[in-house]
């Protein structure tokens, strides 16, 4: 992961203007500073895709599943890219969430693994983040987390065949194993 170095906050213009039209890499911005993280390994990529067509078949009328990369514009000088969202339909534009999604989930990976534990965590929590999951591909495990006032507190931590039952953004089972298929 890079962090750039600016004299003074970026903004979301800023962003925009330093963004490449395409490439591999994820642009985001976090508190004024931008971060660029490479493009996901083989096992990211495999919970993202498992974790999308799961929650697309159980997902009720008017949810929307996105995945990485796609702007949750959170503050002028943040704008994160979370690895999956699910978010009301009517709440998107054509190039952003403009606002706080239902459920943001973060894939750890070795170069992301602090920031989306840590600051992705603090900062989707202060925007009202109901629901914000981890998952660990290496272990593999999913921790979801739940809004509780004004941070996170552990609603259920799973490991390997264990199951996950959540019920927000909404009902949905499944087992963190059951996320690493190919």
């Amino acid at each position: 992961m890079t962090v750039t170095s600016h004299p003074g906050s970026l903004t979301r213009a800023d962003l925009d203007a330093l963004r490449p039209a395409e490439g591999s890499e994820r642009y985001e911005l976090l508190d004024g500073a931008i971060l660029v993280t490479p493009g996901p390994g083989r096992w990211h990529q495999a919970v993202v895709v498992e974790l999308t067509v799961l929650l697309r078949t159980q997902r009720p009328d008017g949810f929307v599943i996105k995945t990485a990369p796609f702007d949750v514009a959170l503050a002028e000088d943040t704008v994160l890219q979370p690895d999956l969202l699910v978010t009301r339909r009517e709440d998107l534009t054509d190039n952003e969430l403009p606002g706080a999604p239902l459920l943001a989930v973060e894939v750890l990976s070795p170069s992301t693994r602090r920031i989306d534990r840590l600051l992705k965590r603090d900062r989707f929590a202060a925007a009202g983040v109901p629901s914000y999951w981890l998952i660990d591909p290496a272990e593999p495990s999913v921790r979801v987390l739940e809004l509780d006032g004004d941070h996170y507190t552990d609603k259920q931590v799973a490991h390997g065949d264990e199951p996950v039952r959540v019920t927000a953004p909404f009902p949905l089972e499944f087992r963190p194993s059951d996320l690493l298929q190919e």
